[in-house]
């Protein structure tokens, strides 16, 4: 029976690799309102933008799923929590969120999840977590504040801070499941047929919420604006499905397998200042002072959390559950 050492797989290459991954992810995710913004003022319902995009992003993940095929009899309670919260969770809370709140306060709340991660790491696991990894949070979310600039539109809405809290909570399930079975070896569940699984059940969902039959399909026929540049629909589209949601999911799920949830968290908290700056770029909507020293601090506190963060399986304090995940091994390998 082969022994595993606690640095065997998260060495300093693994874990600049999964940096380079995380930072892949949050570039990707980040690039999604960009495309989906033109999308939208075409005519578009956001929310069926949404559906558009998860379900796209399961039409090309679907020859993956069926290669995965036994993976729904022996991981199904994985799948349906990906599913359901990682994929559809997010993207329905968040969205409802947006129809009662402003977006930076909803984005705000949404980006806590790496605060939430370390208080699921320290009260359910009950492990310890390195002071560092908890100042690398708090800097992360007080500079995400000033990247949405969140005093410009302070309103109290409760339903809408609940819905936003629920897309945090679903966040926390998306770094919670996709490192579930890293640690297992061979009888890990393959990534990627978690994320094809995960997508299916998502698009399953979002297909009940957002009834695409009633969408305004000739839309997709036309061209949007991009900041004054006529661009075909269906080319946004494509990158809304390809990049920001089949490469996003891909690079994020990988990136959590190699370092930890909470390191990839806090790192994808740059997902905010690279959505604010492409936007800068693209569609012309510019950055002010506080955007930009509220960027530098969520790059200072996303450098501390991942180089004071041990590798997993250390004795040392982290925010990776190590009981967990040997009952995620010994649940694969039965």
């Amino acid at each position: 029976m082969p022994v595993h050492t606690s640095g065997s797989s998260h060495d300093s290459p693994g874990k600049g690799a999964g940096l380079g991954l995380a930072l892949a992810s949050a570039l990707a995710f980040g690039g999604s309102g960009v495309a989906a913004k033109p999308l939208i003022e075409a005519g578009l319902d956001p929310l069926h933008v949404v559906w558009l995009r998860v379900a796209g992003a399961a039409l090309v993940m679907l020859p993956i799923a069926v290669r995965h095929r036994a993976l729904p009899r022996r991981r199904p309670a994985l799948l349906a929590g990906f599913g359901l919260l990682a994929v559809a969770g997010v993207q329905a809370c968040y969205f409802a969120a947006l129809s009662r709140i402003p977006v930076g306060v909803a984005l705000l709340i949404e980006y806590l999840a790496p605060a939430l991660v370390l208080g699921w790491v320290r009260f359910v696991q009950r492990r310890p977590v390195t002071r560092a990894a908890a100042l690398g949070v708090v800097l992360a979310a007080g500079g995400l504040a000033c990247v949405v600039e969140v005093w410009s539109g302070l309103s109290f809405d409760a339903l809408g801070l609940v819905l936003a809290l629920g897309a945090a909570c679903c966040q926390v399930g998306y770094f919670v499941l996709a490192d579930q079975g890293s640690d297992a070896g061979e009888t890990a569940p393959d990534p990627l047929g978690v994320i094809a699984y995960g997508l299916l059940v998502g698009a399953a969902v979002l297909t009940a919420v957002a009834r695409p039959w009633s969408m305004d399909w000739p839309v997709l026929a036309g061209s949007a604006d991009l900041n004054g540049t006529a661009v075909p629909a269906v080319a946004l589209l494509a990158w809304v499905v390809l990049v920001a949601t089949v490469i996003a999911y891909i690079t994020g799920v990988l990136s959590v397998r190699r370092l930890s949830p909470q390191v990839a968290g806090v790192v994808a908290c740059l997902e905010a200042v690279i959505a604010t700056v492409l936007a800068w770029v693209l569609l012309g909507e510019h950055l002010s002072a506080p955007q930009v020293v509220g960027g530098a601090v969520v790059l200072v506190g996303a450098f501390i959390a991942q180089s004071s963060a041990p590798a997993k399986g250390s004795p040392e304090p982290v925010a990776s559950g190590g009981a967990e995940r040997e009952l995620s091994a010994r649940g694969t390998a039965a």
